[in-house]
């Protein structure tokens, strides 16, 4: 049996609530493994786990890559939104749009997936933007997203996934893995829609 989304963040919540690393780089070292499981079962196989990938400005390490013909087709960024929440939103953000942009100026063909897992036990009203942070990230994620050819809109991805958990009593994930799916669905159907010459899964 594979790796389960469960299993990957059971092990984030490990991490970063009974261990205490805040800041470590392998907080989601899981999650990046059942990205390149999901991948490898929608046909895409052999994707990289922390590869470091050109870019406009600077080459920077990505959380998971595939590759063809020796370059990079398929990027995927993974967030965890912990603690701190009506700080961090505007900063993911910010995130987001300067990764993608770094890496689509040098290479604007690259399909981008953007994973966040968000927890809702730190959820909380915003008065000035008459809504909670998680309905807010969730909105700006929609408007980042849907990027296809030959609009390639620098600084937009391909498609997200806003994946729920509640760390209140545990390891908890409340979306389910559905918006994961749907997520690794469009991303390798962009990918095989810009390079025609993949064999069929």
């Amino acid at each position: 049996m594979g790796l389960t989304l469960q299993e990957a963040v059971t092990d984030l919540y490990r991490r970063a609530r009974e261990q205490k690393a805040k800041t470590s780089t392998k907080r989601l070292e899981l999650l990046a493994r059942y990205c390149v499981q999901e991948l490898a079962e929608r046909g895409l196989d052999g994707a990289a786990m922390e590869p470091e990938l050109p870019g406009f400005a600077r080459p920077k390490d990505w959380d998971v890559a595939w590759f063809h013909h020796g370059k990079v087709r398929l990027a995927i960024s993974l967030k965890s939104l912990l603690a701190n929440i009506s700080g961090a939103v505007p900063n993911r953000v910010d995130d987001l749009i300067g990764e993608a942009a770094n890496l689509q100026l040098y290479s604007p063909e690259t399909v981008i997936g953007y994973i966040m897992l968000f927890n809702v036990e730190e959820d909380e009203h915003s008065k000035k933007h008459g809504s909670t942070w998680s309905q807010l990230l969730q909105e700006r994620l929609r408007a980042l997203s849907g990027r296809r050819a030959p609009h390639w809109t620098i600084g937009t991805i391909e498609a997200f996934a806003f994946v729920e958990v509640d760390f209140k009593s545990g390891p908890n994930v409340v979306s389910g893995d559905e918006p994961l799916h749907e997520m690794f669905d469009t991303l390798v159907a962009q990918v095989r829609e810009r390079n025609p010459d993949l064999p069929n899964a």
